[in-house]
């Protein structure tokens, strides 16, 4: 499963750092390639939301070798794109399969939880983080090199294509359901009736959000608000990034010592402090601590939403929490497509400054929602017992 994060990880890191080369190569400029971009957020998005039915039919381990040798199939038709309409086209294949490997490998990583009996999501999210700075890192280096997006991210392909096809045989199968089980979780309601699943999806949203924001806005926050050249700014996405990296790999262990919530609660009081801290205090060095901190904070966030929304979906068998990750996967998706425009919009009508603000209590909504899921998701165990004994 470690490879496959990883695998996942560098795939966004491989061609999203060469978006300049490509803008260059299709002849666009910022609007019409923004366009273009929306395709991927697109198409993970449609994706996300049939996924965890697709992994309900034929299994996780058929849904991550397909989805993952679309990806190897598709990143070299980015990086050969001449047009915006190819661009586009070529971003939506690549969400799309994206999407289903990000749903399916989710799921599959419940399943492993299941298995050992302790917290591994963060462990395995830790992965996609140190996949993604390799595949920058790969990025960077064919960049430096002068080789084309055409080039490098078939190079890329190829890679990732042999990582998938050496641990395809070693991943968890979870099994397709032959017959629908009479003992559904919840008593059988419907997902978008779930408060639980709602409040798991508000965490995963507004860590989505948080993060989307550092990523796009952290760089650009210190160059115009606090008179960071462009290169030292650049490094506050870094210690972001790599504080998240560092952060998840002692998450499994966090979360088994001290529990889910207790880790959220956490997470999301150092992510608003953080954030807020460099939006107010003005000056790059505390910047820089404050974005490191904010990524340490929102670490575990996004894979324990995740996590808890497996379970929330478990069936007496052990089974189960396909669609409740798919679910909650979706939600969080719009996070990344709609949260950096509205902070854009935000710091159009006010400073990026007070944009920044706001991202520091989106990522604080994160505590209530956790204390008020761990309610709801208790409530759903007991009426599920309780519909368990009675039959």
């Amino acid at each position: 499963m470690i490879v496959v994060f990883a695998f996942n990880g560098a795939t966004l890191g491989s061609w999203a750092p060469r978006t300049p080369a490509l803008s260059e190569q299709i002849g666009v400029g910022p609007g019409p390639f923004g366009l273009a971009l929306l395709g991927a957020s697109v198409g993970m998005l449609l994706s996300a939301t049939i996924s965890g039915r697709l992994v309900e039919r034929v299994g996780a381990r058929a849904v991550i070798l397909g989805s993952s040798l679309a990806v190897c199939l598709v990143l070299p038709l980015v990086g050969s794109a001449q047009s915006v309409p190819w661009l586009a086209a070529a971003l939506f294949g690549l969400g799309a399969a994206s999407g289903a490997l990000d749903v399916s490998m989710n799921i599959a990583g419940v399943a492993v939880e299941r298995t050992l009996g302790r917290p591994t999501m963060p462990l395995f999210h830790a992965w996609f983080s140190f996949g993604a700075l390799a595949g920058s890192g790969g990025a960077a280096l064919a960049a430096g090199n002068g080789l084309s997006p055409t080039r490098h991210l078939l190079v890329a392909a190829l890679i990732g294509a042999l990582m998938v096809a050496v641990v395809v045989r070693a991943l968890p199968g979870v099994a397709p359901r032959t017959e629908r089980s009479v003992e559904r979780p919840a008593g059988g309601v419907p997902l978008v009736r779930r408060p639980a699943l709602w409040l798991l999806a508000a965490i995963a949203l507004c860590s989505a959000i948080a993060e989307g924001a550092s990523s796009d806005w952290s760089a650009l926050l210190l160059v115009t608000e606090q008179g960071a050249s462009e290169g030292a700014a650049a490094l506050a996405y870094a210690g972001f990034s790599l504080a998240m990296a560092f952060a998840r790999l002692a998450g499994s262990w966090t979360q088994a010592r001290f529990g889910a919530v207790r880790l959220l609660t956490a997470g999301a009081a150092c992510a608003g402090t953080g954030v807020v801290t460099a939006a107010l205090v003005g000056i790059p060095a505390v910047s820089y601590a404050g974005f490191v901190l904010a990524g340490a904070g929102l670490a575990a966030c996004f894979p324990v939403a995740l996590g808890l929304a497996g379970e929330a979906g478990k069936r007496p068998d052990n089974s189960g929490g396909e669609r409740e990750v798919a679910f909650v996967t979706a939600i969080a998706y719009t996070g990344f497509l709609a949260g950096p425009p509205v902070i854009g919009g935000i710091a159009h009508v006010t400073s990026l400054s007070i944009s920044f603000v706001v991202v520091g209590l989106v990522a604080a909504v994160i505590a209530p929602a956790a204390l008020a899921a761990k309610r709801f998701v208790e409530r759903e165990r007991v009426a599920r017992d309780s519909s368990h004994v009675l039959r």
